[in-house]
Order: C-alpha cells, then structure tokens, then sequence
C-alpha cells in the first residue's frame, strides 16, 4: 500500500510538473506564435517549420531507444551508462556529418534563402548539443525528479520565445530563430549538468549493449514510425503545396492540437512508468485507463467546442491576423482530428508499458501507411486540405486500439467519457444557437459572453444532469 501510495504522489508531482512546464511552454509558445504570425510572411513561417522537421528527423536515429532502455532497467551501473553514451556519440556525431555534407542538397531542394541554410546550420548544431544533456536527464527521471528537467525546460523555453519575439519585432525574420536555437541549447546544457553532474566518460560493453537494445530497438522502431508518419510528411508538403500552403497547415495544427500537446502528452509521458510499475495487476492498469479517459475527455472536450467558436473571432479580432483565414478550414478539420488523438495515444503508451511493443509496432506501422497513401492522393484532389482530412482518417481508427486494448486489459470505454461527451455536445448546441440568433456587433463582448455561456452550459449539465461536481473531482486528485 506505501509503494502504491508512493507511486500515486510521484506521478501526480510529474504530471503536474509537466503541466506547469508545457502550460508555461505553451503560453510563451503561442504569445510567440501570435507576433511570428502578425509579424512574418507564411512563407518565413513555413520555412522554419520545415527545417525544424528535418531536424526532428534526425532526432530518431540519434539515440535507437538505448536511454528509455536506462530508465526502464531496474539497477544500472557505469558500464551501462558509458555504453549508451558511446554508442549514442557515434551515431550523433554520424548524423551531424551527413547532415552538414547535405547542406547543399537542402538548400537547393527547398530553394531556401540564406538565412534559411544559416538556420539549418544552427539546428544541426543545436542537435548535437542536445544529445550530451541525455545521460544526466536519464539520471533525473530515474528518480523521478521531474521538477529539475521542467526547470531546464522553462529557462530555455523562456529563452527561445522571448528571443524570437524581441528579434522578430526587430524585423530579423529567420534570423530570430538561429539567434533562439543557439541561445536555447547552450543555456539548457549548462543547466542540465549543474543540476544533475556527470563525467562525461567513453566505453563499450558488448553484453550491456545486446541486453539494452533487445528493449530500445522495438521501442525506438514505434518511434521511428510516428517520425515517418508526422515530421517526413511536411517535408513531402513542403515541395508538394509549397511554404505557404505548409504554413497553413502549421498555423492550423499547432493552434488545433494546443489542448492535446498541454494536457495529454504530459499524462501520457508519465504513464508509461507508472504502469510499467503495475503491470501485473491488470485490474490496477484497468481502472487507471478508465481514469485516464476520464480526467482527458472531461478537460479536453470542452476546449476544443470552445476553440471552434472562438478561432474565427480571434481572426476578426487580432491585428493582421485576417491573412489566416485561409487556414480556418483546415483548424476545424484538425479540431476533430486530435480531440480523438486522445482515444488512442494513451492506449499505445499502455501497450509499451506491458510489453506489447509489437501492437505498438503494428498500429504505428498501419497509421503510416495510411499517412503515405492519402496524403498524397488527398494533395492532388483537395491540395492543401490533403494532409488535414488523412490526419482524420487516421484519428477515427481509434476504436481499433480500443478493441485491442480490451484483449489484454478489462476496463470500460464508455462510462468514464459519456457524461463530458453529452456536456460538451449540448455546451456546442447552446453556442451554436448563441451565434446565429443572438447578434452582438462588439466582437469583444461577443468573444467573451461565449466564454461565459459555454461554460456555464458545460458545468451545469454535468453537475445537474450527471452530479458531477468539479471542486469535489479537484479534491479527488490532490488528496
């Protein structure tokens, strides 16, 4: 009972560590996002989301799952940690050569302006000095000290956004973002190693490695995919629909799956070793998915009626913003996309903390076929649209997963959902009537008293129709 009790806090500090760390990411990232987006052209926008795709790229073969093999591993020693370390050097050090060596090529494929390659440049450096802060960040999250890995977070976080703000202002343009990356990877290794020491130390053990990668590489193929399926695909948009098109989509995603990157993502990092803890006792594991699907969808559901309702009044409102609206459609679109991302995505970081990492595999791998086929078949009918509507084919497989998942785990799928589902169907009706019969010519007072109705429609038909009381759920987590 103390190990479970343990557990409960520690997991409950890193979510809502995270929740700190991303909500305070996230505020800077779009306060940033809006003045890059007032202030640069979509093709400058496009640009950087671009290269930053083609660094993530990288990204999943500079590690081939040998650091989620430290943290999974019950007692690790030197000889482990100069293995990974090594191993993971070469296959940096690999990586950045080929990468520089292909400076040329990208330049010249993308036809990129000149701070366009400087940028490049500075993400490729960036890269590599990411990868020495992995060792000393295997050793905070194997004890579980999150806040130390969300204070590095926010200070470089802060960094980032407040630099490409003020030299965005300055009218830099793309040089705002290699001053940013620069500045964000320095800060966040001297950071890292202060907070958790480490001497960087060179060594292979053969036996380490085999019992390491027999975990890693499964693990890291699932991760290759979701790369495959989500950053290689803007680099195809890139050439296919152009930076412009590009920056459409990236203005309507990134707003879209704000409320998925702020909430879900942190509850799902901190899932994995919190049921890989429990795994044998499945009814445990059960009703922490129930839980989960719970908590998700009661938050979730909510913000993305409002975001649907309020996205266009926002467009009206903002200065210079009104050059978006071209990327209405596809927000929507993406609004229905990832509000079902959370029916699935959980459920995968389930499967690796059982030790299904071939369901895993086989979703991964079934998701991105479905990305290359209609992608491309969905680009040439509907153009930029093409990328969107696949991200939605693939989002209503979810009950796939949800089959799948019942096979190895007993939990119910609709009972924890239903009630937020209903509060949040009648909270869109009440504003959708709001807006069609109820004419405000101030489109600030419009803006909030939708705020208001919404939620007020939201909470009153949980707490009347379903007596769900929301102080009482608030307790129900800290306590």
């Amino acid at each position: 009972m103390d190990h479970r009790s343990n557990l409960k806090k520690k997991t409950v500090k890193s979510i809502f560590s995270l929740f700190f760390q991303s909500g305070y990411s996230a505020f800077l990232g779009l306060l940033a996002n809006l003045v890059l987006t007032i202030v640069v052209s979509p093709k400058i926008f496009g640009v950087y989301i671009t290269l930053l795709s083609t660094i993530a790229f990288l990204n999943y073969f500079s590690d081939i799952g040998l650091a989620a093999s430290l943290i999974q591993k019950k007692e690790i020693d030197d000889e482990d940690i100069k293995t990974v370390f090594t191993v993971q050097q070469i296959l940096i050090i690999t990586l950045v050569t080929l990468g520089i060596l292909a400076t040329p090529f990208i330049s010249h494929f993308y036809n990129l302006p000149k701070d366009g390659t400087y940028l490049y440049l500075s993400l490729i450096l960036s890269f590599f000095i990411s990868s020495l802060k992995t060792i000393p960040s295997v050793f905070l999250e194997r004890k579980v000290e999150y806040e130390k890995i969300v204070f590095v977070q926010i200070v470089e976080n802060t960094f980032f956004y407040l630099l490409v703000i003020i030299f965005a202002l300055f009218r830099f343009e793309l040089k705002s973002f290699i001053i940013a990356v620069a500045f964000r990877s320095l800060v966040g290794l001297f950071l890292i190693y202060k907070l958790s020491p480490w001497k960087i130390r060179i060594g292979f053990n053969k036996s380490r490695f085999s019992q390491l990668i027999s975990f890693g590489l499964p693990f890291q193929t699932s991760s290759f995919l979701a790369l495959f399926k989500d950053d290689l695909i803007i680099l195809y948009l890139g050439k296919a629909v152009g930076f412009e098109g590009v920056g459409y989509i990236g203005f309507a995603k990134k707003w879209a799956e704000a409320p998925i990157r702020i909430i879900m993502d942190n509850v799902t990092k901190v899932l994995f070793p919190a049921i890989s803890r429990i795994q044998d006792d499945k009814e445990k594991v059960g009703q922490l998915i129930e839980k989960v699907l719970y908590y998700l969808t009661g938050l979730i559901a909510p913000l993305m009626v409002f975001a649907f309702f309020l996205m266009p009044k926002l467009l009206a409102i903002i200065p210079r913003y009104q050059k978006w609206q071209k990327a209405l459609p596809l927000f929507n679109i993406f609004l229905l996309s990832s509000f079902l991302v959370i029916y699935y995505a959980p459920l995968i970081n389930v499967f690796n903390a059982l030790g299904k990492v071939k369901k895993s595999f086989f979703f991964m791998l079934f998701w991105t076929i479905i990305t290359w086929v209609f992608t491309p078949f969905f680009t040439k009918f509907f153009g930029y649209f093409g990328f969107p509507l696949t991200h939605l084919l693939i989002s209503l497989t979810f009950p796939l997963v949800i089959l799948s998942m019942k096979r190895e785990i007993s939990f119910n799928f609709l009972k924890p959902i239903t009630p937020f589902i209903v509060s949040s169907f009648l909270m869109f009706v009440t504003l959708f009537l709001f807006n069609h019969f109820f004419l405000i010519n101030n489109p600030y007072f419009n803006f909030f008293f939708k705020i208001i109705i919404g939620s007020l429609t939201y909470i009153l038909t949980l707490t009347l129709f379903f007596k769900i009381k929301l102080i009482h759920e608030l307790k129900k987590i800290f306590l």
